[in-house]
């Protein structure tokens, strides 16, 4: 089974990547289609433990249906938040409520230990379907609250427009990937230069 292609540099911008081809009709292609998928997508972003997958999937199979659309309906509010700020619009109230409600359950979800003399913010240790939406859903919360979220940049290779996080020094990032997006623009404006260059014109006798 193939990984994800985490490029974003965050594990709430890697999830709006999910639904791949988001603004191609004609491709657009769901990758979290099971909610092994999605265990799998939490794990690989370093959000789930071995312990923390094995009790997900310890979970019912009706509690995981739930989970894989609650995590569906946070991913594409964070789309419509992010790529919204994108085009200098403000995000609609739904998306916003949508957020604030994923965000207060995972809050709410969270356990308060004390160990040696250490306080500990932890995850419930039992088999629980939604822990991967909580934990997503967390660092979430975590960006959109701090100052990097100005900094998520969508790839400016059309169509793609996958989301990523722009840590680049100058922050001037411009595709998700320079070894796809980028090397597919600079080869079209190639192309594109080679078309409108002028025939040469040849040497009359």
């Amino acid at each position: 089974m193939a990984d994800f292609n985490l490029i974003a540099g965050h594990a709430a911008v890697d999830l709006v990547n999910t639904y791949d081809n988001r603004f191609r009709p004609d491709a657009q292609t769901e990758l979290l289609s099971t909610y092994d998928d999605l265990v799998r997508f939490a794990a690989q972003a370093g959000l789930l433990s071995a312990v923390e997958r094995r009790f997900a999937r310890a979970s019912g199979k009706h509690a995981q249906a739930a989970a894989l659309r609650s995590a569906r309906t946070l991913r594409e509010a964070l789309a419509v938040v992010f790529y919204r700020s994108q085009d200098g619009q403000t995000a609609p109230a739904e998306a916003i409520a949508i957020l604030e409600r994923h965000f207060k359950a995972a809050a709410q979800n969270r356990t308060f230990t004390w160990i040696d003399g250490h306080a500990l913010w932890g995850w419930p240790a039992r088999p629980e379907a939604a822990l991967p939406v909580w934990k997503l859903a967390d660092a979430a919360s975590q960006l959109l609250t701090s100052q990097a979220a100005k900094r998520v940049r969508s790839c400016e290779a059309d169509p793609c427009r996958w989301l990523f996080l722009d840590s680049s020094k100058n922050h001037t990032r411009r595709w998700c990937d320079m070894k796809i997006c980028g090397n597919r623009m600079k080869a079209r404006r190639f192309q594109a230069r080679n078309a409108q260059a002028p025939e040469p014109q040849g040497h009359s006798k």
